[in-house]
């Protein structure tokens, strides 16, 4: 079986990366992609990178036409933007998988604590949040997926096995995270300008982030008890990736060390994105640029009963378009690997 895909917002950075990784994989044709800001051009001829895709131009979003030839649209569009066409195109009947915030909240009041004001609460209700590890069952049969936050993604699944398994935890958990710059997204600003990133290093939004609700939502919906998240990101002088150190006091008496990282094992073991790393060895942004995976490193101190959790992804792969393909593999039951069979290049 080949589908039909569409692309709604391709010339960011995520819409660049959803048109590389879909020109490898066997059973999709990219059928549109628009841009409102390139409309009419060819796509080879901006981005020359894509010239496999010698036929194809940027239109502007027809949602008829493109819902009568697609069978599936990733909406790839700031915050706010998404929601009108995500709605359109749950009306038509067609399966949406959303990179915006606009659908990730059970609660649709957080997202506008956070975010804007929401049109269309419904949708949030039945929308399924996009993390396969987690949710993989309801994603199966979704008519509209919530595509998670890049932090969230890294920090979510460093902590899964231990909510997961209902492990007594502070329910204060701090977690780190630095990511390259191509996580705020083409738009410049004067914060990810050149002189500004580069030979530095700084945190941002601090206590203010928006990707804070969203951990802490969907944290303490797996472990069924509120936590309290205190995250901190920081921006690297490199284009991509995320490395989340997570810090988490065990509250179980008499765990050690080889107890959790069997927790993690099982949880893991069949999941074919997550590398987990053994004991005194940690991952880099290295071993996971340009691919799918989401990579684990452990290291328990048992004098203060802590475990130290190092969680590293492309912020634009697993954090973004890559997740957006292996939800949509799920939903049309292909090889949850199929397009996605990358390798870090390392260096």
């Amino acid at each position: 079986m080949k589908i039909n895909a569409a692309i709604i917002g391709g010339s960011g950075y995520t819409g660049l990366e959803l048109i590389r990784i879909l020109s490898n994989h066997r059973y999709v044709n990219l059928k549109y992609i628009t841009s409102r800001q390139y409309e009419n051009f060819q796509v080879k001829d901006i981005f020359q990178n894509l010239s496999k895709y010698d036929e194809l131009k940027f239109i502007s979003p027809d949602i008829d036409k493109i819902s009568g030839e697609c069978d599936i649209i990733f909406t790839a569009l700031p915050h706010k933007a998404s929601m009108e066409i995500v709605k359109e195109f749950y009306d038509r009947g067609k399966k949406v998988i959303d990179l915006s915030a606009d659908f990730r909240f059970s609660d649709a009041n957080l997202y506008e604590k956070y975010y804007d004001k929401h049109k269309f609460k419904n949708l949030n209700e039945i929308a399924i949040y996009g993390l396969p590890e987690v949710n993989r069952e309801k994603i199966k049969n979704a008519q509209i997926i919530g595509n998670p936050g890049c932090y969230p993604t890294s920090i979510i699944l460093g902590l899964y096995p231990l909510l997961k398994n209902k492990i007594k935890i502070s329910n204060k958990i701090i977690a780190d995270s630095k990511s390259g710059v191509s996580g705020a997204g083409r738009n410049p600003s004067l914060k990810t300008i050149f002189t500004e990133v580069n030979e530095n290093f700084s945190a941002y939004n601090i206590g203010k982030h928006r990707h804070q609700p969203e951990i802490e939502e969907q944290c303490s919906e797996i472990y069924g008890n509120n936590l309290n998240i205190t995250f901190t990101p920081h921006l690297l002088p490199i284009n991509r990736g995320i490395l989340s150190t997570i810090y988490v006091d065990i509250l179980e008496p008499n765990v050690g060390f080889e107890n959790l990282y069997h927790i993690y094992k099982e949880a893991y073991k069949d999941e074919p994105f997550i590398l987990l790393f053994e004991k005194g060895k940690y991952p880099s942004i290295n071993t996971v640029r340009e691919t799918n995976y989401c990579a684990i490193g452990l290291h328990y101190n048992k004098e203060i009963s802590q475990l130290i959790i190092v969680s590293v992804i492309d912020n634009l792969v697993k954090g973004a378009s890559g997740q957006a393909v292996q939800n949509m593999n799920i939903m049309f039951g292909f090889v949850e690997a199929e397009g996605l069979n990358f390798i870090s290049p390392f260096v």
